[in-house]
């Protein structure tokens, strides 16, 4: 079984182009998967049923891991007996007709243009750290690009004559992502005060490039100092972005392509907010709502 399961992360890491940290997500759920197995007497992966399988999501919900994960956990599995079909290491998948959990459609959080502009306005600029927070913030907001991928971004991936950062994406996938006069004069700055080389853009005290969890403790310092109740994450500068987008009068498809959205469906999500909001007003504004 193990075999069978290493086979099939050395396919998705040669074919299909996934990041390190979806490829860290496989492995995790696929050992934790092959260990409930072994606990459970089962020594070869044909031999699996539908109910031993019913019985791993028991499990999984029973020690408290939410909906969306454990969809997550079957998306694994189901695509690793896909792929054993295929090979003809397998005749049938017993993951085919498994319902995962109905996800609840959560609505992203986001701050208002006052809120943004308040973080942005609170970095010390007498300081190389404080000129960097700000430009990092700035590039948040004005990108709207992961956090993952910030902190990826090189120096040379700015483009400061045509206003563009070339961002390396989920997949691999790259695209080239529209950056604001702002953020652009945030960078300019603390590439002028920085003195380094080092070619990643954002660096750490030690000079080495900084982390996604170095981004967020940041990101927590800053909103504490605010003072807002909000819970507010690197990803929700990104949830921001597409608000604000969309509130302004873009239309969905070119929000997608500057989220670097695969799926328009994952885009739409942000549509519920700006809807969700209009209702509001109009529950407010109208005499006979």
């Amino acid at each position: 079984m193990q075999s069978c399961i290493d086979k099939y992360l050395v396919h998705l890491e040669h074919n299909r182009n996934f990041s390190s940290q979806t490829l860290r997500a496989y492995r995790n759920d696929l050992y934790q998967y092959l260990a409930f197995l072994l606990e459970e007497g089962c020594r070869d992966l044909e031999s699996v049923t539908r109910l031993l399988l019913r019985r791993f999501l028991a499990f999984l919900k029973k020690r408290d891991y939410s909906k969306t994960t454990i969809a997550r956990k079957l998306v694994s599995i189901r695509s690793l007996y896909k792929f054993l079909c295929r090979e003809g290491v397998l005749k049938c998948n017993p993951a085919e007709n498994i319902r995962a959990p109905k996800l609840e459609k959560k609505l992203p959080g986001f701050m208002s243009v006052r809120q943004i502009e308040t973080l942005l306005n609170l970095p010390g600029l007498s300081t190389v750290t404080g000129i960097r927070d700000r430009a990092i913030m700035e590039t948040l907001y004005s990108t709207g690009m992961r956090v993952s991928e910030l902190v990826g971004t090189d120096v040379s991936d700015i483009d400061f004559f045509n206003e563009v950062v070339k961002v390396k994406g989920k997949g691999r996938k790259e695209r080239l992502q529209p950056i604001g006069n702002h953020a652009l004069d945030a960078i300019r700055s603390y590439l002028k005060e920085r003195g380094s080389d080092k070619k990643a853009l954002f660096l750490n005290n030690r000079g080495g490039r900084l982390t996604e969890r170095s981004v967020a403790r940041m990101l927590e310092k800053y909103v504490k100092i605010a003072g807002l109740s909000l819970a507010i994450s690197p990803h929700t500068f990104r949830h921001s972005f597409a608000t604000h987008l969309l509130d302004n009068g873009a239309d969905l498809r070119s929000v997608q392509e500057l989220l670097g959205h695969a799926n328009l469906s994952s885009t739409q999500i942000y549509t519920h907010i700006t809807t969700e909001r209009l209702k509001q007003v109009y529950d407010k504004a109208h005499p006979r709502a």
